[in-house]
């Protein structure tokens, strides 16, 4: 009996004429897709941490700021204050929104209260009639709050005690709804973040782990071509984005009262060119790493520091303008402030088109830097 070789396929796929070989390439895609699929169904541990881990976090921080409002003061106020204390009804229901007020009388424990961060401040009187403010800096934003209501407080009452009316009065209103929430802001970074953790960590260990078990020396064998196994991990990668895209939304929208913009849907390409992005830097970690360890390592190293300065978790606004730069050169600050344009802020098709073109460049370098370092076999 003749063995078999890896050309024979081919030249009965070329004797079949051109529609049988594209049907067997097309058979080959779609087996290796659905091979892929089944692999990570079955693999629970890689389904939870790219599925359902990323979401954990959207629950955690959507449930921890769903009722987040203005920072709360806790104020001590030692014996008698004239000022506080002739402040009455709509207006002091209006001050203790903001501040909550504890009278006490010995002035040395309130402050050593106030050193050890029970309350955020002291607030007395002098016998001159000065209000005297004690606070500790430890917290900056409520010690900035409780300042900025004082000196509000004292230049009303200063403006009561002329008898005239203000010169100059400021009207001050939201350009947004009064009822935007954090999860506004918080569901397109942590969307970006699992997009890239899952894109990038899905291609590196696919690649380590199929060299490892010889998997890739058999595909090469096989009658199947470079392109058709890329592009089933493609499709794979694809569907897993839109499945995390399609939970997160929904959980988003159902539980904490997110509100998606006419152009909501531009998300979807966004989505797709970002996958497409980090893949691409999942294959080039897993290009270059011998072991699975190796191939985490790399992933981590470039996940975990471009999630924290892309503006995924906290903004970069206030940050040096070296790490703002830092930011910039980073694909995923691009998909979170696009994204967070289209879902939540209005956005149209000029705010998505510029990151996806970015996007795809950025891919189309690192496949080809991922190309020239690929190894079939260790």
């Amino acid at each position: 009996m003749t063995a078999t070789t890896p050309t024979e396929p081919r030249d009965g796929a070329r004797r079949g004429g051109p529609a049988a070989g594209e049907r067997e390439r097309v058979s080959a895609f779609w087996s290796l897709s659905r091979a892929m699929l089944l692999g990570l169904k079955r693999d629970r541990t890689a389904s939870f941490f790219i599925l359902l881990f990323p979401l954990v976090f959207l629950v955690f921080f959507g449930a921890v700021t769903q009722s987040a409002g203005s920072p709360h003061a806790k104020v001590a106020q030692v014996g008698a204050v004239k000022l506080f204390d002739s402040i009455q009804g709509e207006d002091r229901a209006a001050l203790e929104q903001v501040l909550t007020i504890t009278r006490t009388d010995d002035e040395a424990a309130t402050l050593e209260k106030v050193r050890k961060g029970d309350y955020h401040a002291l607030i007395m009187q002098g016998p001159d009639g000065r209000v005297e403010l004690r606070y500790t800096a430890a917290d900056q934003v409520r010690a900035g709050t409780v300042q900025g209501i004082l000196n509000s407080v004292v230049q009303n009452a200063n403006q009561a005690a002329t008898g005239q009316k203000p010169a100059f009065v400021l009207d001050s209103q939201q350009i947004e709804d009064k009822s935007l929430k954090p999860i506004q802001f918080l569901t397109p970074g942590l969307l970006g973040w699992a997009i890239a953790t899952g894109a990038v960590f899905g291609a590196a260990l696919t690649l380590v782990n199929w060299r490892k078990s010889k998997v890739l020396r058999r595909l090469r064998l096989a009658p199947i071509s470079a392109g058709t196994v890329v592009s089933s991990r493609i499709l794979v990668s694809l569907l897993t984005s839109f499945l995390q895209t399609a939970v997160f939304l929904a959980v988003a929208v159902s539980f904490f009262g997110l509100k998606l913009t006419g152009n909501w849907w531009l998300v979807i390409p966004l989505v797709a060119c970002a996958t497409l992005a980090f893949m691409s830097i999942g294959l080039l970690a897993g290009s270059v790493a011998k072991t699975e360890e190796a191939a985490n390592g790399i992933s981590q190293l470039i996940v975990l520091p471009m999630s924290f300065l892309s503006g995924a978790f906290i903004p970069m606004d206030n940050a040096p303008g070296w790490l703002r730069g830092v930011s910039q050169v980073m694909p995923l600050h691009y998909l979170v402030d696009s994204a967070q344009s289209v879902l939540t802020r209005g956005g149209g098709v000029m705010d998505a088109l510029p990151t996806m073109g970015g996007l795809l460049l950025f891919a189309a370098v690192l496949t080809g830097i991922s190309w020239k370092l690929f190894r079939w076999e260790d």
